[in-house]
């Protein structure tokens, strides 16, 4: 079985050239299970939907909790995956992995969304796309096939 998952046109440079190797997402029916191909793409289920990337290996999908709040500039409190805190120093990194550096998205994401950090970015993307402070989904990471 293939899982196919869509993205911002703007994450579609980082997963081109490697460093974007996973996406967070909410509870749905079904998500990809490691061993399984998925399919990446921008402007699925429209006249734009173009595939990103051949079709890559989900490698791992594991639970993660995002908290972010208006509270602090950062935007991100608190990430925890497979039931591991990241470390307050971690989540700049992890920011920037998950697409997020201000400079990867300049002239390609809305301009409120970016902020002096990649967790700050990260934290206005969140407030804009996720209702609530607390997030509960999963992190579907990728291999090259």
């Amino acid at each position: 079985m293939m899982v196919a998952y869509s993205f911002k046109k703007y994450f579609a440079p980082q997963i081109e050239d490697g460093s974007k190797t996973h996406t967070i997402r909410a509870g749905r029916r079904r998500h990809a299970h490691p061993g399984e191909v998925l399919q990446l793409f921008t402007g699925m289920r429209t006249v734009h939907c173009r595939k990103i990337i051949p079709d890559p290996v989900c490698i791992a999908v594991l639970p993660i909790v995002i908290m972010s709040t208006e509270l602090i500039d950062a935007g991100i409190a608190y990430i925890e995956i497979n039931g591991t805190p990241l470390h307050r120093d971690e989540i700049e990194p992890f920011a920037a992995s998950d697409g997020f550096l201000p400079e990867r998205l300049h002239g390609l994401a809305p301009a409120s969304l970016i902020g002096a950090t990649a967790r700050e970015t990260m934290g206005r993307f969140w407030r804009a796309t996720n209702s609530g402070s607390r997030f509960e989904g999963v992190i579907v990471k990728w291999g090259a096939r």
